[in-house]
């Protein structure tokens, strides 16, 4: 069975109980609703983001759930760069669909109960670099043009909790038109 007939799926589920760079690919990951991945560092219904929490630490949590799609991988191999699951601080690894072109409020059913609502594009940080150097301008570039491109995955929020792990489907639910594109949370 090709990847396109198997329709989107999550691939890899990831998380990290303290704020490192990458993610431990786990087995499964609990998703609490309005919250974000237990367990996970950036969980919790105000920002958790350290250079957010800086910046507003009563901002509301529009990171709390990171998703990052797996054909990306193959596309940083050919620009030489060699990254897997959860490398990337993703806690969602999705394939068969593109993520970075879903409208804002788009919300994403992950398993059997599992939601999540799309709150924006991931901007990474030069903390991206210490990974792998030069990984920032492989993710971050200029279109024709001359919009900044951002590859590094989507960020959302719990709207529904459940279990999801690697194999689950994606079911995909628009919202209403006129859809707004996804800009930087």
């Amino acid at each position: 069975m090709t990847d396109a007939t198997r329709g989107p799926r999550v691939v890899s589920v990831s998380r990290a109980p303290e704020h490192d760079f990458s993610k431990a690919v786990v087995p499964n990951i609990r998703l609490i609703e309005g919250i974000g991945v237990e367990g996970d560092a950036h969980a919790g219904a105000t920002t958790q983001h350290r250079y957010l929490l800086r910046k507003d630490p009563g901002r509301p949590n529009l990171t709390q759930v990171h998703l990052l799609h797996s054909e990306l991988f193959g596309e940083l191999v050919d620009r030489g760069f060699d990254v897997a699951a959860g490398e990337l601080g993703e806690n969602v690894t999705t394939a068969g669909l593109d993520i970075l072109t879903l409208p804002l409020g788009t919300r994403l059913h992950l398993g059997a109960d599992a939601v999540v609502e799309v709150t924006g594009l991931r901007s990474p940080c030069k903390l991206i670099n210490g990974l792998r150097a030069g990984l920032m301008k492989a993710l971050v570039s200029k279109g024709p043009d001359g919009e900044v491109l951002r590859e590094s995955g989507i960020m959302s929020v719990v709207v529904a909790g459940g279990e999801v792990r690697a194999g689950d489907h994606i079911r995909v639910e628009l919202p209403a038109e006129p859809h707004v594109a996804l800009g930087v949370v």
